[in-house]
């Protein structure tokens, strides 16, 4: 039974079911309609069947052509088999029979899962005439709430048609949150209407004395991916950053900048001086223009914000900088980056959002009710979670995807660090205690004078920040789950991003859905080389094993 992420509850049982030639879908609830509708094209363009759906109100669940091949229902008063289970909205109960497939659960997003259970169970090719599944048993749901993939197309940009495939393959393997990475110092990738400038200009880089390169998302396009990820019940969370990484804005209206010099979009990787001015309101104003028409396009509780790599060296010499931190009466300029995010907070808060921002949004004082992505090993989301405020934990050491996954010369990716796959299946987003956090690592670059990978093996084994910290059971509530980061310094093209994902993105699925005491490596590995038959069949480019 080759399902990743490994179910919390599954048990083979005697007997074959054989697909007929025409499989009938029904579905007794219209919040499964499209999901009916998705399990049928793939059967159609998968397998060398016919297949139609149906929706069917009876109990038995008898269509008007005959008996139900696949049976897809809602019990919205609470399955037995799934009453003990966490994150009920997502449980399902998966059965397959001699007679037929059901999948029920309490939530439509839970019957989603089944339906990806059991497109995984299916030929990857059609395998001659029929196709015969054996007859199981599944109940499952995951343990954590959020399991995110990130995709940065800021360095580098990405076609729409290539982000609904990212979709897919977080869709394929359970994943709930898309943090689509939209603003960078190197390029502004969301069309704002009050802004144009950001996509006219701040969307482009140049590249030589005539050449440019670039590309944004149109508000129409945007609507359509979150539109697109609904479908398969993924929340498409928006970055936009600030108070750092805005070089790209800065290009495009200096004036928001501390000395009013920008001159253009950056071409180099890296933590650039330029920021967004603290003192000044016209930033304010512009933030929230932006971030108004942010929330516009993105009906997602959450906005990602950023916070990370702000240097202080142009607020320290900025007149309106030095003013504010006075006015306000704050200690230096890391409680006015507090401040700064605070101010954000109270809009987005007023907005009805929610804040998220990396672990440097700790420094000179939490914002309220601030959700932490921790990413500098674990401690920022220990000392989050420990002041109560939720976290999701993305430290390098096991979830940055953009590190190579060998030492083999010819692999691709950030020459700085490894991530191998077994690692990334080693991934705990609840820390044992005493916490042993890696060194911080920079999103965008390491020291330029590491000049071997060997220096940073891995992000893992580098050692660890001073002090530790434990986390008392107590806390753990606070750990929403985890994420895989796929950063694009050094990915610049769509087969290295697919590349550079898979199949490390099975493993982190099956770190933030499956039960603990459940996973085992070996095993793990047996159900992957199984999956890699599927990646063969969408045409997707892949790290072999071994």
């Amino acid at each position: 039974m080759a399902i990743i992420p490994m179910p919390a509850f599954a048990e083979q049982q005697p007997g074959q079911f054989t697909l007929p030639a025409q499989v009938v879908v029904t579905y007794d609830d219209e919040e499964l309609a499209n999901t009916a509708d998705l399990l049928i094209k793939q059967l159609c363009s998968r397998l060398n069947l016919t297949a139609e759906a149906q929706p069917c109100a009876q109990p038995n669940h008898q269509s008007t052509t005959g008996p139900a091949t696949i049976v897809l229902g809602l019990h919205p008063e609470g399955l037995a088999s799934l009453e003990d289970l966490s994150n009920l909205d997502e449980a399902y109960d998966l059965t397959i029979t001699p007679e037929g497939i059901s999948i029920a659960a309490i939530h439509a997003h839970g019957v989603f899962n089944g339906v990806q259970s059991l497109l995984q169970l299916l030929p990857a090719t059609p395998a001659g005439d029929s196709v015969t599944l054996d007859c199981l048993k599944i109940i499952d749901s995951p343990r954590f709430g959020w399991r995110g993939g990130m995709l940065d197309v800021g360095r580098h940009f990405f076609a729409l048609p290539f982000i609904f495939k990212f979709l897919d393959l977080l869709a394929f393997y359970k994943f709930n949150i898309f943090h689509w990475h939209l603003t960078e110092d190197q390029g502004w990738r969301m069309e704002v209407k009050s802004h144009p400038k950001l996509t006219e200009m701040g969307a482009w880089r140049r590249t030589g004395e005539t050449e440019s390169y670039g590309g944004f998302y149109t508000q129409a396009e945007m609507k359509e991916v979150v539109a697109y990820a609904a479908e398969r019940f993924i929340e498409v969370v928006p970055e936009v950053e600030l108070p750092g990484h805005c070089g790209a804005a800065l290009a495009c209206y200096p004036h928001l900048s501390c000395s009013g010099e920008v001159a253009e979009v950056p071409r180099q990787w890296g933590v650039h001086e330029d920021v967004y001015c603290a003192g000044k309101e016209e930033t304010f104003q512009f933030l929230e223009t932006v971030l108004n028409e942010t929330m516009a396009m993105f009906p997602c509780q959450y906005i990602h914000i950023g916070g990370d790599e702000c240097p202080k060296v142009r607020w320290q010499s900025c007149p309106c900088c030095q003013k504010r931190i006075q006015d306000l009466g704050l200690e230096d300029e890391y409680e006015l980056q507090s401040w700064f995010v605070s101010r954000i907070n109270k809009f987005l808060k007023a907005a009805g959002k929610k804040l998220i921002g990396w672990d440097e949004i700790l420094e000179g004082g939490l914002a309220e009710g601030a959700t932490v992505m921790s990413w500098r090993g674990i401690t920022g989301g220990v000392r989050a979670a420990r002041a109560g405020h939720p976290v999701i934990m993305t430290p390098t050491s096991h979830c940055y995807f953009d590190y190579r996954q060998s030492l083999r010369a010819d692999e691709p990716g950030a020459w700085y660090a490894m991530l191998p796959l077994e690692v990334v299946y080693s991934f705990d987003p609840v820390p044992p205690e005493p916490v042993d956090c890696a060194t911080p690592m920079s999103h965008s670059s390491m020291d330029s004078s590491a000049s071997d990978l060997n220096l940073n093996l891995n992000a893992a084994s580098t050692g660890s920040l001073a002090g530790d910290w434990a986390l008392e059971a107590s806390h753990s509530d606070n750990i929403l789950g985890g994420q895989a980061n796929v950063w694009t310094e050094y990915i610049s093209d769509q087969a290295t991003v697919e590349y550079m994902t898979l199949p490390r993105l099975a493993a982190m699925a099956e770190a933030l859905w499956s039960p603990k005491d459940m996973r085992d490596w070996e095993d793990f590995q047996a159900r992957l080389r199984v999956h890699l038959r599927h990646y063969d069949a969408m045409g997707l480019t892949y790290r072999p094993l071994g």
